[in-house]
């Protein structure tokens, strides 16, 4: 059963919302658009915030819908919601109906942790918040809730097999990121709501 929450989470993360929404409103393909990432920030870039926030809604409900859908059809086991998130995450970053080219999952992985381990999460989530506040660096936020977040786990004496996971999740968010950490490094990130 793991394993079949883990594909059914890996398709719902496959479902790319942001290139269905600015195909659908814009008749073109956000990959070829902005930063080329199929994701909220590069949607808020390509058509403004009402599309950004629809597509963040939309994704972070797919990191919830995956996770929740393993606790529906393998209630009390530890692994499946774990598998069934990270698949999602995974989908979303690889998309299987949109030739592997999606987004750097951060809203799916939002919305898993929201279900896998809200406390740290929301700590990290509000701290992530607030530099992107201060700095308008989208990936800046990313990176620290993600990477943070397994330690915020560790910290409130979550269980081992958490603070994996979150760790796992933080690793591919880094990977996902590269070229941003690349560009924050050197100061030539994008600040969001700035044209590039």
């Amino acid at each position: 059963m793991i394993l079949v929450c883990a594909i059914l989470g890996y398709i719902i993360g496959s479902v790319s919302t942001s290139t269905l929404v600015v195909r659908w409103a814009a008749n073109t393909d956000i990959r070829q658009h902005g930063s080329g990432n199929a994701g909220a920030t590069n949607t808020l870039r390509v058509l403004g915030l009402r599309y950004a926030l629809l597509v963040l809604a939309v994704d972070i409900l797919k990191g919830m819908a995956a996770v929740g859908l393993a606790h529906a059809l393998a209630p009390g086991s530890v692994l499946a919601p774990y598998a069934a998130g990270l698949a999602a995450i995974v989908g979303h970053n690889w998309p299987v109906f949109f030739g592997f080219r999606g987004g750097k999952g951060i809203a799916t992985t939002i919305g898993v942790m929201a279900l896998v381990m809200f406390k740290p999460a929301a700590l990290t989530g509000a701290l992530a918040i607030l530099l992107v506040i201060f700095t308008r660096y989208v990936s800046l936020g990313a990176l620290t809730f993600t990477v943070l977040t397994p330690v915020a786990a560790a910290v409130f004496g979550d269980p081992w097999r958490k603070v994996a996971f979150a760790a796992i999740v933080g690793g591919l968010a880094v990977y996902r990121h590269r070229q941003n950490i690349r560009r924050l490094w050197t100061g030539q990130e994008h600040k969001v709501f700035t044209k590039m």
